[in-house]
């Protein structure tokens, strides 16, 4: 792997690539955005040049496709044309079955691998970006088949996956839409629920609040731009994990109604899976 192009140089795309550099990637990498945020990246040191998508494509190895779930559908309904056959194209979509699906239908020249690197932050941009955004994160990876897995391009890229500090695992799109509803999904609702809810009554604006109100509203400072696309291609999944939150919320105000001693045993359980989560984390 020679030639990275990586389309969308944001927090994800820009991170890619400061992590590659980190890890002793000596090759070229290609920058696919706006004329301004190319020139910021190059400001930055975050990619080498900056080319237009058709000659990216027609030049790398690995296309690190890092823009929002929108624009990686209708991009992998462009580059097949101009790939080169032995080129790996990887995404990072937070959902995996429209991407996959969409890939199946339109490249064919070379091979496709889902991916999803879980890894982030509220802030926005190639000013986020950093090197160690990977570093003992979790990189879902959601081939159609174990073969898949076995080819020398994906070594490569697996490869360096690894080096940059992140740890592989391997799901079917579906079961990873799935579990990313409740692991990922579901909490940044939540957050946005109570940041909803808040905005605009009196109670904070008395000023009384401690950390807990600014940990728990911490993801309500994610963008819609990027999360509309998530819910529209996770919807089904997202919405049963909503069902299951709104039924436990339902079951604690009961209990809060009949008997608040009984709250004893939900705190418990969730300070159970609260510690289990910090120590896998």
């Amino acid at each position: 792997m020679n030639t990275v192009a990586i389309f969308g140089v944001g927090l994800i795309g820009g991170s890619f690539a400061l992590a590659l550099r980190k890890a002793g990637f000596t090759g070229r990498i290609i920058g696919v955005s706006s004329p301004e945020t190319i020139r910021r990246a190059l400001d930055l040191g975050v990619v080498d040049e900056g080319l237009p998508s058709r000659e990216a494509a027609q030049t790398a190895d690995l296309l690190y496709l890092a823009q929002p779930i929108s624009r990686i559908l209708e991009l992998l309904a462009e580059l097949d044309p101009w790939v080169r056959p032995e080129a790996l194209i990887t995404d990072v979509g937070s959902t995996k079955s429209t991407i996959v699906e969409r890939a199946v239908g339109t490249i064919s020249r070379c091979q496709f691998l889902g991916g999803h690197p879980m890894a982030g932050r509220e802030q926005r941009g190639v000013e986020a970006a950093e090197a160690d955004l990977f570093q003992g994160r979790p990189y879902v990876l959601t081939p159609r088949a174990p073969a898949e897995l076995e080819t020398s391009m994906v070594h490569d890229f697996t490869g360096w996956i690894d080096k940059i500090g992140a740890f592989r695992l391997v799901l079917d799109a579906a079961e990873h839409d799935r579990v990313v509803a409740y692991t990922s999904h579901l909490p940044q609702l939540a957050s946005t629920a109570i940041a909803a809810l808040l905005e605009g009554r009196a109670e904070p604006q008395t000023r009384v609040f401690g950390p807990a109100l600014v940990d728990a509203t911490r993801l309500a400072l994610s963008s819609f731009d990027i999360w509309g696309d998530i819910l529209i291609t996770n919807q089904q999944s997202v919405q049963t994990a909503l069902q299951s939150y709104i039924a436990k919320l339902t079951e604690l105000s009961r209990v809060l109604d009949l008997d608040p001693s009984r709250m004893r045993e939900h705190f418990e359980r969730a300070a159970k899976f609260a510690a289990k989560v910090r120590d896998s984390s």
